[in-house]
């Protein structure tokens, strides 16, 4: 595989409503497919009482901190500011504060508003801007925090406990989506097995996921799901929060971008799938299609069902009683193959991948990966006549 497609032959889920588009296009040029289910979405509270009543304090009692959370949302309070008719207002009573920002688009976005350049830690975290706040005295100062689609309660209650007034900026909130179809279809397809991977980049959406998996009396077969094959991948550990709560284990980037993230699929995806030294090639099997010597060869469903359950016994003969039961699992039993489908199954699979010698059949016993012993494999595992 070249690397500019290093997750071709991987399917990967996409949670996220904004900035989906991006993501997906990032992944689908490193060759993977995609398929979106949003599991939130933004609502927009520029008309809020809530906001327009925390924005008139900030002008009339200008805060001595600003913490801008996320560049749509402190962006979204300069323009709800504009039009109100108080941009100006709000400008000049702003610029005089410490400016602190999360991340780096945060930081953006407080300088697009014209405002001093602000301050914003290494770990772009929500924790590390409060801790550099509870590092200095906080009694009797004013500290304005733009909210991120939800309450802060344990950042926000650490900085009144200190002294601090805390005027809260509801920007926006994040909801459940009003049509579920996509994320329906995704939990569908992660529970079959049929994602190998699903991306987050909010607690939200993670959440929302999780929640609906238990609606739809799922939740077991879900997290079971995303703690064997479905690889969960977050953007960050804040992302991960609910999936940690159901034991999950994640990748996530160094640095939290979609870009880190995208970099974190293309190191840990190629990385689970394993490469057979096989009648003098390599074969690998990603999740809709196999890899030949480096070659990308689609597969069908019952010819990826065949070969994953080959593949995991490799150098063993596979009956084809078995290799039926195996199609025909999760089938209704009018739709049930019999041993001579399974043959006919088999010679599609050899079609596909192009090297017939790959799949090796074993007279009245079955077929097998003729897999070729190396020096670390286990005896067991080296292929037997």
């Amino acid at each position: 595989m070249t690397a500019s497609l290093e997750l071709a032959g991987f399917t990967v889920g996409v949670t996220s409503a904004r900035r989906a588009d991006e993501l997906g296009t990032l992944l689908e040029r490193r060759g993977a497919r995609v398929l979106h289910g949003p599991a939130l979405r933004i609502v927009p509270l520029a008309d809020d009482t809530e906001l327009r009543r925390a924005t008139e304090e900030c002008i009339q009692a200008p805060p001595d901190v600003v913490v801008a959370t996320t560049g749509i949302g402190f962006r979204g309070w300069a323009e709800a500011a504009e039009g109100w008719g108080v941009g100006e207002d709000l400008r000049s009573a702003l610029h005089g504060a410490r400016m602190l920002a999360r991340g780096p688009k945060a930081r953006g976005a407080m300088r697009a508003a014209g405002l001093p350049d602000p301050w914003s830690p290494e770990s772009e975290s929500s924790a590390g801007v409060l801790e550099m706040l509870l590092s200095e005295p906080l009694a009797g100062r004013r500290v304005a925090v733009q909210l991120h689609g939800r309450p802060l309660p344990e950042f926000t209650a650490a900085l009144r406990a200190a002294g601090a007034h805390v005027v809260e900026l509801p920007v926006y909130r994040w909801s459940a989506p009003t049509d579920v179809t996509g994320l329906e279809n995704l939990l569908d397809a992660a529970c079959a097995h049929e994602l190998d991977a699903v991306t987050f980049t909010s607690a939200p959406a993670a959440g929302n996921l999780l929640a609906l998996a238990g609606e739809r009396g799922r939740l077991d077969r879900l997290v079971s799901a995303l703690r064997g094959p479905v690889l969960a991948a977050c953007v960050g550990p804040a992302t991960a929060a609910p999936l940690a709560e159901h034991r999950i284990a994640v990748v996530m980037p160094e640095r939290y971008r979609l870009g880190g993230l995208v970099r974190a699929l293309c190191e840990s995806l190629p990385a689970r799938a394993r490469v057979l030294p096989v009648a003098g090639r390599r074969l690998q099997l990603r999740g809709h299609a196999a890899v030949v010597d480096g070659q990308l060869k689609p597969l069908s469903p019952s010819a990826k069902t065949l070969l994953r359950a080959l593949m995991e016994q490799p150098g063993r003969v596979i009956a084809r009683r078995d290799l039926a039961g195996t199609l025909n699992a999760g089938q209704p039993a009018q739709r049930a193959l019999d041993e001579h489908a399974v043959e006919q199954a088999i010679a599609r699979l050899r079609a596909s991948l192009g090297a017939p010698e790959l799949v090796q059949t074993v007279i009245k016993r079955g077929y097998r990966i003729p897999l070729e012993p190396t020096e670390d494999q286990a005896p067991c595992a080296r292929p037997r006549p």
